[in-house]
């Protein structure tokens, strides 16, 4: 089996997943960085893959590279269609309200007259977010009209096209921490807390991880959040309320290294063992 590893920086996520490939016995590796791809897209190229795991920090590359990939006959673990809604908040939140997950209140809006109208409307705070980005960065937190339309001015006038979209969420007070859990096929594997003093909980932002039992609620909640988007290898966000858990995001290239002495669970050796599964076309995706 021939297993194409699609990368770009190594972080140490990759070098565990890499670890895990090297203990299997017949498993050949093939490293693809996507900063050296080269796809001729009107001659086409035969691959020899029999599957491609994406692992890019570069959504649009890792996007791209996935669909041009699967055009020419590889499968893709995660496949294009679950990239393309997981790294677009707006397209996460249309799938999680067609399978009826629920998350927090959330508005969309295209110019900033409509947006201070639609944070009005939804009482403050309000986060605003980036539809596309990750890691904590760029959100807000709005507290008053005065901050809303000072914020809303600077991205009107530095902003790219990306800014130009409003993605505008109530606030959800979770007590300084929310839940990571992971989903690997039909299993969520593995929970973590999140916690901070600050309102961003990311870990890449400082947050501090611990153990959070998966409790049936979590297990059931973050699965259908997962299937919502398509299944294969996922992390969901999630926040805990009095009136039961919201999804907050889900996201399909998941990091993990807080995560397995955290948990006590091997991450990386049930991803890859999906992956293989995956290749051996005994799990469709």
């Amino acid at each position: 089996m021939k297993i194409g590893f699609l990368h770009s920086i190594m972080r140490k996520e990759e070098k565990l997943l890499l670890e895990e490939l090297n203990k299997r016995k017949d498993i050949e590796i093939e490293m693809i960085d996507d900063r050296e791809l080269e796809f001729n897209v009107d001659k086409g190229k035969k691959f020899d893959f029999d599957v491609v795991m994406e692992r890019s920090v570069n959504y649009l590359r890792s996007l791209y590279a996935l669909r041009l990939f699967e055009s020419a006959g590889i499968r893709c673990i995660n496949p294009y269609k679950i990239a393309s809604i997981c790294g677009d908040k707006i397209l996460t939140s249309i799938a999680l309200k067609e399978h009826n997950v629920p998350q927090p209140e959330l508005r969309i809006t295209f110019t900033d007259k409509s947006t201070l109208q639609a944070m009005e409307d939804m009482g403050y705070p309000v986060i605003l977010k980036p539809a596309v980005g990750s890691w904590g960065r760029l959100l807000s937190k709005i507290n008053d009209r005065e901050a809303a339309e000072s914020i809303l001015e600077h991205k009107t006038i530095l902003g790219d096209y990306h800014h130009s979209i409003f993605y505008i969420q109530k606030y959800v007070e979770k007590k300084g921490k929310d839940i990571r859990s992971f989903v690997v096929g039909d299993k969520c594997i593995a929970a973590i807390y999140r916690t901070s003093e600050h309102w961003i909980t990311n870990t890449a932002r400082g947050g501090t991880a611990t153990n959070c039992p998966v409790t049936k609620e979590i297990g059931e909640m973050s699965i259908r959040a997962a299937k919502a988007v398509g299944g294969g290898i996922i992390a969901v966000d999630l926040f805990e309320t009095e009136d039961g858990l919201l999804v907050n995001e889900v996201n399909h290239t998941m990091e993990f290294r807080n995560s397995i002495h955290t948990t006590g669970v091997n991450i990386p050796e049930k991803m890859i063992d999906y992956v293989i599964k995956f290749a051996k076309g005994e799990i469709n995706g």
